[in-house]
């Protein structure tokens, strides 16, 4: 029986201790919160009964029917759409940008034709040159022109990333869709829900297995990687090697509580994009749970700053020079023995939940061929450069 160590109780680590646990293997998972599920920590709360989204929403979304059925192996998936609201310039309206947005902003009653055809005025007005967007602003400009991206996305860029949108890569704006119809679906996948108990419980049936051990609040430590037959590592990749190089740089989120009667904002998601707001978004707990009903309502208000020595980690920054520094780190993982990277975090790479899963799933194939094979196992089985 190969005895394993994991370093995270995050998606990545429970569905990797869950599947190696089912081979055969011993599993022990660490850490360094007093709880697991990571960021995708939900809770019950005390005081409102509604359930949580501790470190801020999540929305399980996927078009990989394997990943779909996975998840519901462990809990219950609630139909959930996650339609965001922006404010603007004192209005109300609907993202991601779609035939409402355009026709309210502008005033028109464009069809989806219409629609496309004014986009490409509106970035030909912009005055682009032909080259190709090497950053996120002329991605935008091109993409929308410069009424739009001012609106809707520039003053919010500066809030969320801390750098003007100049600095960004382009592939961030990949993210956020632009559609001719009436469709305000924030995303595009087939498979869309929330689980009915929160994801701590879906993650806690994960970790449920008398092959499997859990630490809270305890680090493993790189010198304890000896003890065990094979260590994945989805922590931090610098702290991993007690930041040795430097930090990578994170963006993290703090979040204002506030209680109220009643219904707060009537949607889950409202965004602030105007500079003369201080926080991104404003999340209202208990329309994640629509099949639920409760008298009273828990909203976080979110800001986004850099992450400092005892923050939790969110975004990788991923610019220039957090990429260099992510090369020194990336070279003595490979030269480590016994330790293979895996999630957000053990790669440095933005990564949806539906993502980290199936990524989670290859790798304890990909270990458990390697062990049947005697083979070593690499430190990376996705390029996190």
């Amino acid at each position: 029986m190969k005895h394993v160590a994991i370093a995270g109780a995050g998606f990545s680590g429970a569905v990797l201790a869950q599947e190696l646990a089912r081979s055969g293997c011993r599993v022990e998972v660490f850490d360094t919160r007093a709880h697991i599920a990571g960021n995708c920590h939900t809770a019950r709360d005390d005081a409102t009964g509604v359930m949580v989204h501790t470190y801020g929403p999540h929305i399980f979304h996927t078009s990989d029917l394997d990943v779909w059925n996975y998840v519901q192996r462990f809990g219950e998936f609630m139909p959930f759409v996650n339609r965001v609201k922006a404010i603007t310039n004192g209005r109300v309206y609907s993202l991601p940008l779609n035939l409402l947005t355009i026709n309210q902003f502008f005033g028109r009653t464009d069809s989806p034709r219409q629609a496309a055809a004014f986009f490409q005025q509106l970035a030909q007005a912009a005055d682009l040159e032909a080259s190709p967007a090497q950053n996120f602003e002329a991605q935008a400009l091109r993409l929308m022109g410069r009424e739009l991206y001012e609106a809707f996305f520039r003053t919010y860029t500066v809030k969320q990333w801390g750098t003007d949108p100049t600095e960004l890569p382009a592939s961030i704006l990949k993210r956020l869709p632009v559609r001719f119809d009436y469709n305000d679906n924030y995303y595009a996948s087939t498979y869309q829900g929330i689980p009915r108990e929160g994801y701590t419980a879906v993650v806690g049936r994960m970790l449920d297995h008398p092959n499997i051990t859990v630490h809270l609040a305890r680090r493993l430590d790189r010198l304890e990687a000896v003890d065990y037959d094979h260590v994945f590592c989805s922590g931090p990749i610098d702290g991993w090697f007690n930041h040795v190089e430097g930090r990578l740089g994170y963006r993290t989120l703090d979040f204002v509580r506030e209680d109220h009667e009643g219904d707060y904002q009537g949607n889950a998601v409202v965004n602030y994009c105007d500079a003369s707001v201080p926080w991104t978004r404003i999340a209202e707990h208990k329309h994640f749970a629509p099949w639920e009903t409760h008298a009273k309502s828990v909203i976080f208000k979110e800001f986004s700053r850099a992450c400092g020595e005892a923050d939790t980690p969110y975004y990788p920054i991923r610019l220039t020079e957090e990429k260099t520094l992510l090369s020194h780190y990336v070279g003595r993982a490979r030269a480590e023995k016994g330790v293979t990277f895996v999630g957000r975090l053990g790669t440095y790479r933005y990564l949806d939940m539906h993502v980290a899963i199936a990524e989670a799933l290859d790798a304890a194939k990909h270990y458990l061929a390697s062990v049947r094979d005697a083979v070593a196992m690499p430190a990376f089985l996705q390029d996190p450069l």
